[in-house]
């Protein structure tokens, strides 16, 4: 299991806890209220940011951060009046490319991705699509539908006359998914992800080509970006849609990515750099 699969199943976990002794007691923690909350989401942020710097996982000084500043800062400025909270973009060590935005506005970007990806386009669309989910407040969503899961689970329990050492030893949160999303939340972040490389200035057709490259890749694993997600023809052809009835938008774009400009970073350039 990966740093961000530990991460998301932590923080769920911790919520999952609380809620099973919040319902064997009668009361409610205000997570499940309707609504997000975006203290609420800063908080588990840090709760992100603590648990990955605690393991020692953020590469906090790397001659990457050359390459993903500048598509990081260009992506910000394009979408950051559609969020309460600045996004920060932050390298992890994992040897599967991946990301995962966190609530609170934290991205995180697995060191590797820049190793795999073969322009600044297709590192933009993974970064865009992950800054939509933050956007649509994606992530407290999916924790709160896991949490009235466990509700309904925790209350099962309780009907039945298990007390609290019962509850909490049954395996409910054992049935927890990760942060996983639904197809539809999916193709909902690569449309809006298109929308926001446009405004930065980036090709949205980078996302595309990325969704080729890991089609076409080797990699034993496909990374959370990929995996579990619509299937690789919905989504690209949801993007093709989406580009040309939106002429407006995306016609300047150029759907040949060898007119996209090459990065280049230089391999295991931020493990001397871990912390």
């Amino acid at each position: 299991m990966n740093a961000l699969e530990r991460v998301r199943r932590a923080l769920l976990y911790a919520c999952a806890a609380a809620l099973l002794l919040a319902g064997l007691d009668g009361a409610r923690i205000p997570l499940a209220g309707k609504g997000p909350k975006q203290d609420e989401e800063l908080e588990m942020g840090r709760e992100i940011f603590n648990e990955l710097k605690a393991n020692g996982e953020i590469v906090e000084s790397s001659p990457l951060y050359d390459q993903l500043r500048p598509v990081a800062d260009a992506i910000s400025r394009a979408a950051q009046s559609q969020y309460a909270y600045p996004f920060k973009f932050y390298l992890i060590h994992e040897e599967l490319p991946d990301a995962f935005a966190a609530p609170g506005g934290n991205v995180y970007v697995v060191d590797s991705l820049l190793y795999f990806v073969r322009n600044s386009d297709e590192l933009a669309g993974a970064l865009c699509h992950e800054v939509s989910h933050t956007i649509r407040h994606d992530s407290v969503a999916k924790m709160r539908k896991e949490q009235r899961i466990i509700e309904r689970e925790a209350l099962a329990a309780k009907l039945l006359g298990a007390d609290r050492a019962q509850v909490l030893g049954i395996p409910l949160i054992g049935k927890l998914h990760s942060l996983g999303y639904s197809r539809y939340v999916e193709s909902r972040a690569d449309l809006a992800g298109s929308d926001i490389c446009a405004e930065a200035g980036y090709n949205p057709w980078g996302m595309v080509w990325l969704f080729q490259d890991f089609q076409n890749s080797d990699l034993e694993e496909l990374p959370q970006f990929f995996s579990d997600h619509p299937a690789f023809h919905h989504r690209v052809n949801a993007l093709k849609w989406h580009f040309l009835t939106n002429p407006w938008v995306f016609g300047k774009f150029s759907s040949d990515p060898k007119a996209a400009r090459p990065i280049s970073v230089t391999k295991n350039a931020s493990e001397v750099f871990l912390h």
